[in-house]
């Protein structure tokens, strides 16, 4: 088959598939998220398994049901509004949970405990596997997450080598899951020892984690810890070394509370608003349009047209500038146009690169001061502010802060990096702190290990979540989007034309599946 015939079916698959969502070249889309269905009878009846084991605890509790209201009114579950008071004061919040929260607190133990009426309260570790009390607990309208962490041996088949921190556990329910094209999904391994307990559990190295995803009651939850896909190296964890930790955690979850409420509808993709008016000097390559050869084995960009929230841009003014800090291009770094490094060659595993492994996130720098500025537009002190209304994932000395955003209709994080550790501990910007939409968290640092270990920038980095757990998504069409508002002008697209692989990211997973259905069956 002659080239010509090749591009010219490669323009007819891009004409259909924009004919398919209706997108012209510059739209930008929003994502497309599934809600679940929760399965409270089945949560119900394991809530009362847990709390019968211990007859006295049983004796005060109520699983009556008032059948005149409906289901997710608090009078019709009396034991959850009964469980949600005991427990809250140790997991703030947990009524606002819309799913049962899984948590590795033996629930009845502690109930029984209190209801003996013990002087000296035992600490809580007791109840929970011995892991410390909670670093993070956070529930909101999708679902909730929590840390938790274990120091080095504690307990049999506990790694026993001194690590640099505690082990920290996360883990995270939600009703909300994001419709990524992930050709990685739904991977892994059974863990034969907790077949019994969990019979859809997987076990993945993914992104950096081990991760367990299960689904119970109708939901997905995954258990993950941070660690090394390789040879155990000094005071680093192994991901084997996890393994352990993650199933000592896992047989200890329990129902610790959580709320029914009304039953969610699925959010469809649909075309993002942008300003109307034209800006007079904003340009940007599309999404995917990475420096030449910078991608893993010379391998491209991945296009993703998606504008994963609204945003405020993390920057505090304008002009800011994206662009590589690893190859950057000839000339200045702070003029325009913008140009994508989300899947830029780096030993960071990121999943949705063609190439497997990319940079996570998107490098930003804030414009040069103009010749006799005043001194508040001093490079070190050019403010960070948070994106949105969030709540800090955060433990002290990391070199990374997290902003989470857990609503009715989201469930999404975003990571800044090379802020300075001791000015974030100094400030406070630590797990559990509630930050508003444009309030400064930090300044544009250059910290990498260490002071002046990097170029003064920003690193930003979007992940969301998914039966996989947390997944690094492109953040670039999400941070064009949020410059275009905050300069109140739509930018300008340049650079290569718009390929078939561009156009097939910009069509909806629907409409993908239904266009190549249409294809199989037919000749070559």
């Amino acid at each position: 088959m002659s080239s010509k015939v090749v591009s010219f079916a490669g323009c007819l698959l891009a004409v259909l598939l924009f004919s398919l969502t209706g997108a012209s070249a510059d739209e930008f889309r929003t994502p497309s998220i599934s809600a679940m269905r929760v399965e409270w009878r089945s949560a119900l009846n394991q809530l009362r398994q847990e709390i019968n084991t211990r007859p006295a605890t049983a004796s005060g509790f109520s699983f009556a049901s008032q059948r005149r209201v409906p289901a997710y009114d608090p009078r019709s579950t009396p034991a959850w509004v009964q469980l949600n008071a005991a427990t809250s004061p140790i997991f703030p919040g947990i009524a606002r949970s819309p799913i049962p929260v899984l948590l590795p607190f033996d629930t009845a133990s502690y109930l029984e405990a209190r209801q003996g009426g013990t002087q000296d309260d035992p600490p809580v570790s007791r109840y929970q596997a011995d892991f410390r009390a909670v670093d993070l607990f956070h529930a909101g309208a999708s679902g909730y997450d929590a840390v938790f962490s274990l120091v080095s041996g504690a307990g049999d088949g506990m790694p026993q080598r001194t690590f640099a921190k505690p082990v920290e556990v996360q883990i995270s329910g939600s009703i909300l899951v994001y419709d990524l094209v992930d050709r990685l999904a739904g991977k892994g391994e059974p863990v034969k020892a907790l077949a019994t307990q969990f019979p859809d559990l997987r076990r993945f190295i993914r992104e950096g984690y081990v991760r367990y995803a299960f689904t119970r009651f109708g939901i997905p939850y995954v258990v993950s810890i941070q660690c090394l896909d390789s040879a155990p190296r000094p005071k680093r964890l192994a991901c084997r070394e996890a393994y352990p930790v993650a199933e000592r955690f896992l047989k200890a979850l329990r129902i610790a509370g959580g709320q029914p409420s009304q039953p969610r509808s699925d959010i469809a993709s649909d075309v993002a608003e942008r300003p109307a008016a034209a800006s007079s000097d904003f340009t940007y390559h599309p999404s995917g349009d990475i420096f030449i050869n910078s991608g893993r084995h010379n391998q491209g960009g991945r296009p993703d047209f998606t504008v994963y929230s609204q945003i405020r841009f993390p920057l505090e003014k304008a002009p800011a500038f994206a662009h590589s800090q690893s190859y950057p291009k000839h000339g200045r770094v702070d003029e325009y146009p913008w140009q994508d490094n989300f899947c830029e060659a780096r030993s960071f595993e990121v999943g949705q690169c063609s190439g497997g492994h990319g940079h996570q996130g998107q490098d930003m720098r804030p414009g040069a001061c103009p010749a006799g500025s005043a001194d508040e537009c001093n490079p070190k002190r050019q403010a960070v502010v948070a994106v949105r209304d969030s709540i800090v994932i955060r433990s002290p000395l990391q070199q990374s802060a997290t902003l989470q955003v857990n609503t009715r209709t989201e469930h999404i994080r975003f990571r800044y990096m090379h802020m300075n550790p001791s000015a974030m501990d100094a400030d406070g910007l630590l797990n559990g702190r509630r930050v508003a939409e444009g309030e400064k968290i930090g300044v544009v640092s250059n910290y990498l290990d260490h002071p002046n270990g990097t170029s003064r920038h920003l690193h930003f980095d979007v992940q969301v979540f998914t039966r996989d757990g947390w997944i690094w998504v492109n953040p670039y069409t999400t941070l064009v989007s949020a410059y275009e508002r905050l300069i109140r002008g739509r930018g300008r697209e340049i650079g290569p034309e718009l390929g078939p692989a561009a156009a097939v990211a910009r069509a909806t997973p629907d409409d993908v599946t239904r266009h190549i259905d249409t294809q199989e069956g037919g000749g070559n």
